[in-house]
């Protein structure tokens, strides 16, 4: 029997597969990231909304490596499950491969983390349902979530502990092995 404040990954799975048109690429030949990232954020939206049941909105991607280009000309499939959910978050995976349909070669080109907000009618963060875990991946991919946030909160701390101001003489410490110039006056960088 499933509570009727949880639901299954399986619910809301999503694929979204489209075909790379010319005005997709960029100079050199190949698709725009941009066009990608738009893509998954829609697969992203579609996912999560299903999911919650209501309006979600990007909040974050937990990076984007691009592993391999797509050409135009291929089909580009983004497979997309919610892996993780707190109070009014979720994280939503996406899988993007690109297939050329001549040679039948598929190419993993990235996977990604969107982590998106639910809102209710009234535009404030809406309670999402708990997620049902049935397969070992759903439940690893669960418990990866929560140590991929763990590792972004320290990191995080990390980087705020970095913007405190600093005396010039200590950057250019660590500025004299890189390959830069300071052509600065020695007044305090803040």
């Amino acid at each position: 029997m499933e509570h009727a404040d949880f639901r299954p990954v399986r619910e809301s799975k999503t694929t979204i597969t489209e075909l790379m048109i010319p005005s997709y690429a960029n100079f050199g030949g190949k698709v725009h990231g941009g066009i990608l990232l738009s893509l998954m954020d829609k697969v992203a939206y579609a996912c999560a909304s299903k999911h919650a049941g209501t309006y979600c909105v990007t909040a974050s991607i937990d990076s984007v490596d691009f592993l391999a280009p797509v050409e135009v000309g291929e089909l580009v499939s983004m497979k997309a499950s919610v892996n993780y959910v707190g109070h009014t978050s979720l994280v939503v995976g996406i899988r993007v491969a690109s297939e050329n349909v001549k040679t039948r070669v598929v190419k993993h080109t990235n996977t990604s983390y969107f982590t998106m907000v639910a809102f209710d009618d009234d535009h404030k963060p809406a309670k999402v349902p708990g997620l049902i875990l049935e397969t070992r991946d759903e439940v690893r991919r669960f418990v990866e979530t929560m140590k991929r946030r763990e590792l972004s909160k320290q990191n995080r701390k990390t980087v705020n502990s970095i913007k405190k101001p600093m005396q010039l003489e200590s950057y250019n410490e660590l500025l004299k092995t890189e390959r830069c110039l300071v052509k600065t006056t020695g007044e305090h960088m803040g």
